[in-house]
């Protein structure tokens, strides 16, 4: 899935390296062959510092030290969790440039990581030339889709009032529900995001609002419908 990505990387040049502005960046991604590709083409378009990360625990240590960079590129599918998830974290963080790079291209995995805070959706099927488009697009605050999932993501927005306000969930939302759906307290999920018990409830109300329920189960049901948790 890919042979897309990195075939003939070498050999497409950046039509716009020279003029695109630096930048830093980190690459998630738990195959080292993608990882070494997506180096090479991001130092092509002008990257500056690029490090990599195997694993969500990885990524988010090297964010921790880091700090924010100008663009994180990550897979939905890791070993020791989700990218998501991982997601959602980074956007809590403060990342404002997130790019999936993806062989998933349902609609339900495409709506959920824009939710969960990216601005661009790739396939690891895409050329070079496409996925340093979309890059660029998201690097020039803008948003992205590939044009193959576009219209998936279109239809699983208008999925039906079930899933009413789940697409204007906030990452850190996204994390409350997923905690709620574990079964832990609002005093257990502030101590796993270090937030108050209180700032909790105030996230819970704004996430009923959004779905129209109170009702802690059927938040989750609805997010679960919708591939939002899992």
């Amino acid at each position: 899935m890919t042979t897309g990505l990195h075939s003939a990387i070498k050999r497409i040049p950046s039509q716009n390296s020279r003029e695109s502005p630096a930048f830093t960046a980190m690459i998630v991604d738990d195959h080292p062959l993608v990882r070494e590709s997506l180096v090479a083409r991001l130092r092509l378009m002008g990257a500056t510092d690029v490090v990599e990360a195997a694993t969500a625990g990885e990524a988010r240590a090297r964010a921790h030290l880091s700090g924010p960079r100008e663009l994180c590129v990550l897979d939905l599918g890791l070993r020791d969790g989700s990218g998501l998830e991982l997601l959602a974290h980074l956007r809590s963080a403060g990342w404002q440039r997130l790019v999936v790079l993806s062989a998933a291209d349902d609609p339900y995995s495409v709506r959920a990581a824009f939710v969960a805070g990216a601005q661009g959706y790739l396939l690891k099927s895409a050329s070079p030339r496409k996925f340093a488009d979309g890059v660029r697009r998201v690097l020039d605050g803008g948003v992205y889709a590939d044009p193959s999932v576009a219209s998936l993501l279109a239809a699983g927005l208008r999925s039906g009032p079930t899933d009413t306000g789940i697409h204007d969930l906030s990452g850190r939302e996204v994390e409350v529900l997923r905690l709620v759906a574990d079964g832990q307290s609002n005093k257990q999920i502030g101590a796993q995001l270090g937030l108050s018990a209180l700032t909790v409830k105030s996230h819970l109300a704004r996430i009923a609002r959004k779905l129209g329920t109170g009702d802690r189960a059927e938040m989750v049901a609805m997010a679960m419908r919708a591939g939002v948790i899992r």
